[in-house]
Protein backbone atom coordinates (compact mmCIF):
# COMPACT_ATOMS: atom_id res chain seq x y z
CA UNK A 1 0.00 0.00 0.00
CA UNK A 2 1.40 3.39 -1.01
CA UNK A 3 0.86 5.49 2.10
CA UNK A 4 2.06 8.69 0.44
CA UNK A 5 -0.54 8.25 -2.26
CA UNK A 6 -3.20 7.84 0.41
CA UNK A 7 -1.99 10.97 2.14
CA UNK A 8 -2.24 12.88 -1.11
CA UNK A 9 -5.74 11.62 -1.89
CA UNK A 10 -7.14 11.77 1.65
CA UNK A 11 -10.53 13.41 2.07
CA UNK A 12 -10.77 16.67 3.99
CA UNK A 13 -13.67 17.15 6.45
CA UNK A 14 -14.97 20.02 4.33
CA UNK A 15 -15.45 17.55 1.48
CA UNK A 16 -18.18 15.78 3.44
CA UNK A 17 -21.79 16.94 3.00
CA UNK A 18 -24.46 16.68 5.69
CA UNK A 19 -26.12 13.80 3.84
CA UNK A 20 -22.81 11.94 3.65
CA UNK A 21 -22.18 12.60 7.35
CA UNK A 22 -25.62 11.25 8.18
CA UNK A 23 -24.84 8.15 6.13
CA UNK A 24 -21.47 7.63 7.83
CA UNK A 25 -23.01 7.99 11.29
CA UNK A 26 -25.80 5.56 10.38
CA UNK A 27 -23.21 3.09 9.09
CA UNK A 28 -21.23 3.45 12.33
CA UNK A 29 -24.38 2.60 14.32
CA UNK A 30 -25.19 -0.37 12.07
CA UNK A 31 -21.59 -1.63 12.24
CA UNK A 32 -21.65 -1.58 16.05
CA UNK A 33 -25.04 -3.26 16.35
CA UNK A 34 -24.26 -5.93 13.74
CA UNK A 35 -20.90 -6.79 15.28
CA UNK A 36 -22.24 -7.01 18.83
CA UNK A 37 -25.15 -9.21 17.75
CA UNK A 38 -23.39 -11.43 15.19
CA UNK A 39 -19.64 -10.94 15.75
CA UNK A 40 -19.03 -10.10 12.13
CA UNK A 41 -18.25 -6.94 10.18
CA UNK A 42 -21.09 -5.59 8.06
CA UNK A 43 -20.77 -5.69 4.30
CA UNK A 44 -20.81 -2.44 2.35
CA UNK A 45 -23.85 -1.61 0.26
CA UNK A 46 -23.27 -1.36 -3.49
CA UNK A 47 -24.73 2.16 -3.62
CA UNK A 48 -22.15 3.78 -1.31
CA UNK A 49 -21.11 7.20 -2.78
CA UNK A 50 -17.76 6.84 -4.54
CA UNK A 51 -16.38 9.76 -2.53
CA UNK A 52 -16.61 7.73 0.67
CA UNK A 53 -14.44 5.04 -0.88
CA UNK A 54 -11.51 7.47 -0.93
CA UNK A 55 -8.95 7.31 1.91
CA UNK A 56 -9.95 9.15 5.06
CA UNK A 57 -9.44 9.51 8.79
CA UNK A 58 -12.08 9.33 11.49
CA UNK A 59 -12.82 8.82 15.17
CA UNK A 60 -16.00 7.28 16.52
CA UNK A 61 -17.21 8.24 20.00
CA UNK A 62 -19.87 6.31 21.91
CA UNK A 63 -21.63 8.11 24.76
CA UNK A 64 -24.14 6.72 27.22
CA UNK A 65 -27.15 9.03 27.43
CA UNK A 66 -28.07 9.72 31.05
CA UNK A 67 -30.84 11.77 32.66
CA UNK A 68 -31.23 15.40 31.57
CA UNK A 69 -29.41 14.58 28.31
CA UNK A 70 -26.08 14.25 30.13
CA UNK A 71 -23.54 12.16 28.23
CA UNK A 72 -21.05 9.73 29.73
CA UNK A 73 -18.17 8.46 27.58
CA UNK A 74 -18.50 4.77 26.74
CA UNK A 75 -15.80 4.39 24.11
CA UNK A 76 -13.73 6.36 21.62
CA UNK A 77 -11.25 5.08 19.05
CA UNK A 78 -10.11 6.30 15.67
CA UNK A 79 -7.42 6.57 13.04
CA UNK A 80 -5.17 9.58 12.38
CA UNK A 81 -3.75 8.23 9.13
CA UNK A 82 -5.70 7.52 5.91
CA UNK A 83 -4.88 3.84 5.66
CA UNK A 84 -8.28 2.78 4.31
CA UNK A 85 -11.36 4.18 2.62
CA UNK A 86 -13.23 6.65 4.79
CA UNK A 87 -16.27 4.42 5.13
CA UNK A 88 -14.16 1.40 6.13
CA UNK A 89 -12.26 3.59 8.58
CA UNK A 90 -15.58 4.60 10.18
CA UNK A 91 -16.72 0.98 10.36
CA UNK A 92 -13.46 -0.20 11.92
CA UNK A 93 -13.34 2.71 14.36
CA UNK A 94 -16.96 2.14 15.38
CA UNK A 95 -16.42 -1.53 16.15
CA UNK A 96 -13.18 -0.80 17.98
CA UNK A 97 -14.80 1.95 20.07
CA UNK A 98 -17.52 -0.49 21.08
CA UNK A 99 -15.31 -3.47 21.82
CA UNK A 100 -11.63 -2.54 22.16
CA UNK A 101 -11.35 0.70 24.14
CA UNK A 102 -9.15 -0.43 27.07
CA UNK A 103 -10.87 2.03 29.43
CA UNK A 104 -14.22 0.23 29.21
CA UNK A 105 -15.69 -3.27 28.97
CA UNK A 106 -17.10 -4.19 25.56
CA UNK A 107 -20.49 -2.67 24.81
CA UNK A 108 -23.34 -5.08 25.49
CA UNK A 109 -26.41 -5.64 23.32
CA UNK A 110 -28.57 -4.28 26.14
CA UNK A 111 -26.71 -0.96 25.99
CA UNK A 112 -27.42 -0.35 22.30
CA UNK A 113 -30.66 1.46 23.18
CA UNK A 114 -28.85 3.66 25.70
CA UNK A 115 -25.95 5.07 23.67
CA UNK A 116 -25.52 7.74 21.03
CA UNK A 117 -22.91 7.71 18.27
CA UNK A 118 -20.69 10.58 17.18
CA UNK A 119 -18.44 10.45 14.09
CA UNK A 120 -15.57 12.88 13.63
CA UNK A 121 -14.12 13.11 10.12
CA UNK A 122 -10.55 14.38 10.37
CA UNK A 123 -8.08 16.25 8.19
CA UNK A 124 -4.42 15.35 7.84
CA UNK A 125 -2.42 16.66 10.82
CA UNK A 126 -0.05 19.54 10.16
CA UNK A 127 2.79 20.74 12.41
CA UNK A 128 2.62 24.09 14.18
CA UNK A 129 5.40 26.15 15.74
CA UNK A 130 3.43 27.89 18.46
CA UNK A 131 0.42 27.06 20.63
CA UNK A 132 -0.89 30.46 19.55
CA UNK A 133 -1.70 28.80 16.21
CA UNK A 134 -4.31 26.60 17.92
CA UNK A 135 -7.93 27.69 17.49
CA UNK A 136 -10.24 26.21 20.11
CA UNK A 137 -13.28 24.74 18.39
CA UNK A 138 -11.41 24.24 15.13
CA UNK A 139 -8.37 22.16 15.97
CA UNK A 140 -7.65 18.81 17.52
CA UNK A 141 -4.08 18.26 18.62
CA UNK A 142 -1.41 15.58 18.54
CA UNK A 143 1.50 15.78 20.98
CA UNK A 144 4.56 13.78 19.99
CA UNK A 145 8.00 13.34 21.52
CA UNK A 146 10.16 10.28 21.08
CA UNK A 147 8.06 7.18 21.68
CA UNK A 148 5.29 9.17 23.33
CA UNK A 149 2.26 10.37 21.42
CA UNK A 150 -1.29 11.37 22.28
CA UNK A 151 -4.24 13.12 20.68
CA UNK A 152 -7.25 15.10 21.87
CA UNK A 153 -10.20 15.72 19.54
CA UNK A 154 -11.44 19.29 18.89
CA UNK A 155 -14.55 18.72 21.01
CA UNK A 156 -12.57 17.96 24.18
CA UNK A 157 -11.65 21.57 25.17
CA UNK A 158 -15.25 22.60 24.54
CA UNK A 159 -16.44 20.20 27.23
CA UNK A 160 -14.11 21.71 29.84
CA UNK A 161 -13.79 25.31 28.56
CA UNK A 162 -10.03 25.01 28.19
CA UNK A 163 -7.85 27.70 26.65
CA UNK A 164 -5.10 26.73 24.20
CA UNK A 165 -2.39 26.36 26.85
CA UNK A 166 -4.54 24.08 29.02
CA UNK A 167 -5.52 22.10 25.93
CA UNK A 168 -1.87 21.48 25.08
CA UNK A 169 -0.96 20.69 28.69
CA UNK A 170 -3.74 18.08 28.79
CA UNK A 171 -2.48 16.75 25.46
CA UNK A 172 0.98 16.35 26.99
CA UNK A 173 -0.53 14.35 29.85
CA UNK A 174 -2.48 12.23 27.35
CA UNK A 175 0.83 11.48 25.63
CA UNK A 176 2.33 10.34 28.94
CA UNK A 177 4.53 13.42 29.26
CA UNK A 178 4.81 16.24 31.77
CA UNK A 179 2.14 18.98 31.43
CA UNK A 180 4.66 21.54 30.19
CA UNK A 181 6.17 19.18 27.62
CA UNK A 182 5.30 21.67 24.89
CA UNK A 183 8.08 23.95 26.16
CA UNK A 184 10.65 21.31 25.18
CA UNK A 185 11.88 21.93 21.63
CA UNK A 186 11.93 18.18 21.05
CA UNK A 187 8.15 18.06 21.47
CA UNK A 188 6.19 18.31 18.23
CA UNK A 189 2.65 19.63 18.10
CA UNK A 190 0.29 18.89 15.22
CA UNK A 191 -3.21 20.16 14.62
CA UNK A 192 -6.07 18.80 12.54
CA UNK A 193 -9.64 19.82 11.76
CA UNK A 194 -12.83 17.82 12.10
CA UNK A 195 -16.38 17.67 10.82
CA UNK A 196 -18.53 16.13 13.54
CA UNK A 197 -21.85 14.33 13.12
CA UNK A 198 -23.87 12.98 16.04
CA UNK A 199 -27.10 11.27 17.02
CA UNK A 200 -29.37 13.46 19.15
CA UNK A 201 -30.81 10.33 20.71
CA UNK A 202 -30.21 6.57 20.25
CA UNK A 203 -30.94 5.89 16.54
CA UNK A 204 -32.34 9.44 16.41
CA UNK A 205 -31.88 12.48 14.18
CA UNK A 206 -28.28 13.04 13.07
CA UNK A 207 -26.91 16.56 13.10
CA UNK A 208 -23.56 18.32 12.76
CA UNK A 209 -21.79 20.23 15.53
CA UNK A 210 -20.48 23.81 15.34
CA UNK A 211 -17.79 23.70 18.00
CA UNK A 212 -16.80 27.34 17.78
CA UNK A 213 -20.41 28.37 18.44
CA UNK A 214 -20.66 25.83 21.26
CA UNK A 215 -17.48 27.18 22.82
CA UNK A 216 -18.75 30.74 22.64
CA UNK A 217 -22.12 29.87 24.21
CA UNK A 218 -20.83 27.52 26.89
CA UNK A 219 -17.57 29.19 27.83
CA UNK A 220 -18.22 32.82 26.89
CA UNK A 221 -15.12 32.95 24.70
CA UNK A 222 -14.28 33.21 21.02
Amino acid sequence: MNIQRHFKDALHPSDITLDEGVLLTSVARKAIEHYIKYREIIKLSENIPSKLLKPGMAFVTIDKLLENNVKELRGCIGFLQPMSSLINTVINAAIAAATEDPRFPPLSEKELDEVVIEVSILSLPIPIKSINDIIIGKHGIIIHRGWNSGTLLPQVPIEYCWDAETFVAEGCIKAGLEPDCWLDQKTKIYVYEAMIFYEESPRGIIKTRDLIEEFSKKCGML
